[in-house]
């Protein structure tokens, strides 16, 4: 299970999170959307550890995040996969070499058993002729199709996506959000979805929650986000222009 509670961060004068609460259930896939700049990817990258809260904390199966010492959170990140944004790609370095090289900071498998596990991650993800090529010579689904692969190469029991269809078409969106489907039915990973895709949202989502202003404005299933009467969290579902202030802060 993965917990946020009560988190506050801010970067300067600029508050980003302001009592940000947010838990989230094993096998399930909870879906964060918001607005560009809300605060969701600052969000997910306190449950690695990448940033840590001015106030509040962060559990991660039990374990108190922000405390850890460094070799327990090292040895906790191993069991947290991150798709990020643009997939971030070593260039010079071919799609084995990029998936093999988290395989080996682990330090606990064979060369024999590497490759066995880059060709299975390659697979899952439907590029099993990938391995010798180069992240210039593929397109950009393809690219974060390699980043999923990577992210579960280390066979995570969580698996957290950063925007993982900004940029894509609609088809190949759609690739993307079978993909993370699949994931959690084969691989039975707990997964946080960062988003403002609407369509991807509903495809894979168990639950919804709507960053807001720096905390929680609502948390759901798919349906009972669609069917929301909150004002705000309408008009982004809606993707509408304009909002009745007087009926924001209801």
């Amino acid at each position: 299970m993965i917990k946020l509670d009560d988190v506050y961060k801010s970067f300067g004068d600029k508050k980003v999170l302001e009592g940000f609460s947010l838990e989230v259930d094993e096998g399930e896939t909870m879906v964060i959307i918001g607005y560009s700049g809300s605060g969701k990817s600052v969000a997910i990258k306190h449950i690695v550890g990448l940033l840590y809260p001015d106030s509040g904390t962060v559990f991660v199966d039990g374990l108190e995040v922000p405390a850890l010492p460094r070799e327990q959170l090292y040895a906790l990140r191993s069991h947290i996969g991150y798709v990020f944004q643009f997939a971030a790609l070593f260039d010079s370095m071919t799609v084995g070499e990029n998936i093999a090289m988290a395989l080996r900071k682990m330090r606990t498998m064979s060369d024999t058993e590497i490759a066995t596990r880059v060709k299975e991650s390659l697979a899952l993800v439907d590029l099993p002729d990938a391995e010798s090529k180069y992240p210039a010579e593929l397109s950009g689904g393809m690219r974060k199709r390699v980043g999923i692969a990577r992210a579960i190469a280390k066979r995570p029991k969580y698996i957290l996506y950063d925007e993982p269809t900004t940029g894509l078409d609609p088809v190949t969106s759609a690739v993307i959000d079978e993909l993370m489907i699949r994931m959690r039915e084969k691989l039975g990973v707990t997964s946080v979805v960062i988003t403002h895709d609407m369509r991807s949202a509903y495809s894979v989502g168990t639950r919804i929650a709507m960053l807001y202003e720096g905390k929680v404005r609502q948390v759901g299933t798919v349906d009972e986000i669609q069917r929301t009467t909150d004002p705000v969290v309408r008009q982004f579902i809606e993707g509408k222009a304009t909002l009745d202030v007087a009926m924001a802060g209801v």
